[in-house]
């Protein structure tokens, strides 16, 4: 069942969102080559349960880490490891933090040091159409408007759309009902409506968009090893405008 959120609950995903942000901030300052996946993991759960929230993702379906952090060809839940990243390396970092009952999930490609520009357009591109995404998710829009607008910005550049893992609605879990594919027609799916709150989270391939799983049941990787990128906010559906309470440039963050 879908639900619609309370002006209540809102309220405190829109809190649990400002502690987010302000993690991923600090995160973009601290990733450079040297660094370790399972560093990164250690800090954005202690920072955590320094104010006071946990990492939502811990435990869930038997998930041991607070963060997945996926490298280079790994699209998704790559699992936090003592290998150093090196320079021009990709990592997306994606957690859920749980502040008081209130969720936030985003997910964010960081380079490491220099990286080449083939990349840099890479990720660009998948940045800029998780915005094309936001754009198209409000009140009385559907499902397939999310997609439509993300397919038609990302397609001309030849890259793939991962097509085995989408957006999701969240709260009061962090899998809920709707999926959110990042690839449709106008026009069609489950329509969208005030109070609902989504993930919208592109999976962009510089190659194909099939994907394979790796022995540990959980890591996504791309079917031809070519490097995968990933940009994700949770926002509130509104008559306007969204409401994306993972921004990173908005008011009211930590300087951490």
């Amino acid at each position: 069942m879908i639900q619609r959120k309370s002006e209540r609950e809102i309220a405190l995903m829109i809190e649990a969102g400002k502690l987010l942000a302000s993690i991923h901030r600090k995160l973009a300052t601290m990733i450079k080559p040297g660094i370790t996946t399972l560093e990164i993991n250690d800090f954005v759960e202690q920072t955590m349960n320094k104010y006071g929230a946990t990492p939502a993702q811990k435990g869930f379906r038997g998930y041991e880490f607070a963060t997945c952090a996926s490298i280079n060809d790994e699209i998704c839940h790559g699992f936090p490891r003592s290998e150093k990243l090196i320079e021009g390396d990709i990592v997306t970092v994606d957690f859920v933090v749980d502040l008081n009952g209130g969720l936030a999930d985003s997910a964010w490609t960081y380079p490491v040091g220099n990286i080449s520009d083939d990349i840099k357009q890479l990720n660009n591109v998948t940045r800029n159409s998780l915005y094309k995404g936001i754009e198209a998710a409000v009140a009385g829009n559907r499902v397939g408007d999310i997609g439509a607008a993300i397919q038609a910005y990302v397609e001309p550049y030849g890259y793939g759309i991962v097509r085995d893992f989408a957006g999701h609605g969240i709260g009061p879990t962090i899998h809920e009902q709707p999926n959110i594919p990042h690839y449709g027609q106008k026009g069609k799916g489950l329509r969208l409506k005030e109070g609902m709150v989504i993930t919208i989270e592109p999976m962009i391939n510089i190659g194909g968009w099939q994907s394979k799983m790796d022995d540990n049941g959980w890591t996504a990787r791309t079917q031809d090893g070519t490097l995968s990128t990933q940009y994700e906010h949770t926002l509130v559906i509104t008559n306007g405008k969204p409401i994306i309470t993972t921004d990173q440039e908005q008011e009211g963050l930590m300087d951490l």
